[in-house]
């Protein structure tokens, strides 16, 4: 608000217009003045109340140059659009269009807001509301009839909400805006909205081509077009001429807090291919070799490494057992989903694993069997995965180093150096540099991101790991990531398991003639003996490898023969305790069962010769003849020529 009351000496300090400038002259111009008559006290002029006493003077009191400069230079600039809570719904719609406009604008408003609080001012000091108007109107430059416009669009608002109500409200030009016809939009749309992003003006001039010969009428200028698809929503351009990956780019990038993690809580592993030539043993040309890196995500630590010719799922098996047998087992692990991390001797068993047709019979992976939570990245996505941070410092850094001069390659077919292919690295030399420098970038102080606050990968590793809280692998357990796992069918005949030439035996393998089991085994070392587990992880033998002999090589048979005799020796022996009587012994111990003697006929038959009964039997063979039967039966027999009795033996 502007102050109402001045001492001389605040008054020579503004330099006002129409006053002197110096405290003396202007108590000297309120005595000439007629200031400080008594009948003036209070309204013109009061006493000093503070340190030194004195007069001051009211802005009433001073003249009328004076008092619009005041009131110019004390007035408040205009509000902010929330310093007041909306009250209506129409207040709300007034601010919401202000933010919606031009700097410019919002800077005319403010002008127009301070010159009419200021006239406010002066009105409520006593000066006419026309003397008023007319001196801020000469100082501001302005025209007096602006003014009274700017008072008629701000009456009956409150004073907090004049400054959306004196915005300029002009739009420019507001003439017709051109026609397009529906068609040629189509066919224009088609044309500009696709990948390969032809420009505006060729687009525009094949759509005259086709207007040529359509009833279209005139089409709009290209400038029309031009407007017409800056107003296009955005993420609508960007995909159908950028691309999907653009689109997902206009969403910020969501940053991981890894304050919450620990050392080896969770770790990413991911392959990258060195821009480098090295000699590879075994290979006529130099190649760029595949390096497998497994990272801890909490500290960015390079935890361990492979080399190999090309990505693959041994890299990946023997890395990840460097990272246990030095550090311990994680908990969590963020993966590619390439096919040499969803190999089954990687990941089997993982419930969200698509990539691959699962089995019933599917053994176990290593990370599932030891108990780790695998996380699939997102396809073609980097920065789901930390290490791929890691690996744009080691292309820069370690690709380059000096010891490579001359192998390096280039990250790209466009950017190959000038002696492109002069050398080649050789392998045992390029281990040694890599390790060495792999070294370095773990141990480099002043790295500033994620937790690590100026300190190395290492010190932030060391920190968190000693707190404790890590799973170590037992001497079971090696098994599990040092050998592949597979599952084979024992043989029904001969019970050894063949795998890739190779034959391996052990008497536990006989229980299991024809059954499927795991076999755990080493691919380097396939002389070795394999380990058999069931599909369901339970380990059951350890098999020896059973090698072929020459055919007259009598070691060989030798060792066979004892390898039979003491199968035998070792059946027998299990027979015996299993068998404890004999064949003879059991038949011995039978019961013996008495003769069976059949019952006394009932019935018999009568049988005789030429005219002889051949047979005669009751109805019922369990029925004794009556009295009258047998006499008929003796008189019909001496009628015939009496007949004799005989057994019946089942002949006619």
């Amino acid at each position: 608000m502007t102050p109402l009351w001045f001492s001389a000496s605040a008054l020579a300090d503004l330099a006002l217009p129409d006053l002197p400038a110096t405290p003396a002259n202007v108590l000297a111009r309120a005595e000439r003045g007629g200031w400080l008559t008594p009948d003036r006290e209070g309204t013109w002029w009061r006493k000093r109340t503070g340190k030194g006493g004195g007069v001051e003077f009211s802005l009433s009191a001073l003249p009328e140059a004076a008092r619009v400069e005041v009131a110019l230079r004390f007035s408040p600039q205009a509000a902010p659009a929330k310093a007041a809570a909306p009250v209506r719904q129409a207040r709300e719609e007034m601010w919401a269009w202000f933010e919606r406009q031009t700097d410019t604008k919002k800077r005319k408003a403010a002008d127009r807001l301070r010159l009419l609080v200021s006239i406010r001012a002066l009105t409520d000091a006593g000066t006419p509301k026309t003397a008023a108007v007319r001196g801020v109107a000469e100082r501001e430059g302005v025209a007096v009839s602006a003014i009274y416009d700017w008072e008629k669009q701000v009456h009956g608002v409150e004073r907090a909400d004049w400054l959306p109500y004196l915005c300029p409200r002009q739009t420019g030009a507001t003439g017709h805006q051109a026609d397009i016809p529906g068609e040629a939009w189509d066919v224009l749309m088609a044309d500009y909205l696709r990948l390969e992003r032809p420009t505006l003006s060729a687009c525009y001039r094949r759509l005259h081509q086709r207007a040529a010969v359509e009833d279209w009428g005139p089409l709009p200028s290209e400038k029309t077009f031009a407007r017409r698809i800056d107003a296009l929503p955005e993420a609508v351009k960007v995909r159908e001429r950028e691309g999907r990956e653009a689109l997902k780019r206009l969403v910020p990038s969501q940053k991981r807090d890894r304050m919450s993690l620990r050392a080896l809580e969770a770790v990413n592993a991911d392959f990258h291919t060195w821009d480098v030539f090295v000699k590879w043993p075994g290979e006529a040309k130099p190649l760029r070799p595949s390096m497998i890196c497994w990272q801890d995500i909490h500290s960015g630590k390079i935890l361990a490494w492979r080399l190999d010719i090309a990505p693959n799922k041994h890299a990946v098996r023997l890395a990840f057992g460097d990272v246990v047998t030095r550090y311990g087992i994680p908990d969590h692990c963020v993966l590619d989903n390439g096919r040499e991390f969803a190999s089954k001797w990687i990941t089997g068993g993982t419930t969200t694993r698509y990539r691959f047709k699962a089995r019933d019979d599917e053994p176990e992976g290593v990370l599932v069997s030891l108990g780790v939570q695998v996380h699939w990245a997102q396809p073609y996505h980097g920065q789901a995965k930390p290490i791929e941070r890691a690996f744009r410092d080691m292309a820069g850094d370690i690709a380059k180093h000096p010891a490579f001069a001359g192998a390096y390659t280039g990250n790209k077919p466009t950017a190959k150096p000038e002696n492109y292919g002069s050398t080649a690295v050789p392998l045992d030399q390029f281990t040694a540099v890599l390790t060495q420098e792999i070294a370095l970038h773990n141990a480099r102080p002043g790295r500033t991101g994620g937790v690590c606050e100026s300190r190395s990968f290492d010190a932030v590793f060391d920190a968190s790991y000693a707190a404790g809280g890590v799973r170590m692998a037992s001497e079971e357990q090696r098994r599990l990531w040092l050998l592949a796992a597979d599952t084979f069918r024992v043989g029904e005949v001969e019970p050894v398991i063949e795998l890739f030439g190779n034959r391996f035996f052990t008497p536990e393998l006989q229980e299991l003639r024809g059954e499927r089991v795991v076999v755990r085994f080493d691919p380097a070392a396939l002389q070795d003996s394999i380990f058999v587990y069931r599909p369901s992880g339970a380990f059951l033998c350890q098999a020896p490898c059973v090698a072929a002999v020459g055919f007259f090589d009598t070691d060989g048979t030798k060792a066979q023969a004892r390898l039979q005799s003491q199968l035998a020796k070792t059946t027998k022996a299990q027979t015996e305790a299993i068998k404890k009587m004999s064949a003879h012994q059991v038949a011995a111990a039978l019961p013996q069962i008495d003769q069976h003697e059949p019952p006394a006929p009932r019935v018999v038959r009568l049988v005789s010769a030429g005219n002889t009964v051949r047979k005669i039997e009751a109805a019922d063979p369990f029925h004794e003849p009556s009295a009258n039967e047998a006499a008929m039966l003796r008189a019909w027999a001496q009628q015939h020529g009496g007949p004799r009795l005989v057994p019946d033996t089942g002949d006619d």
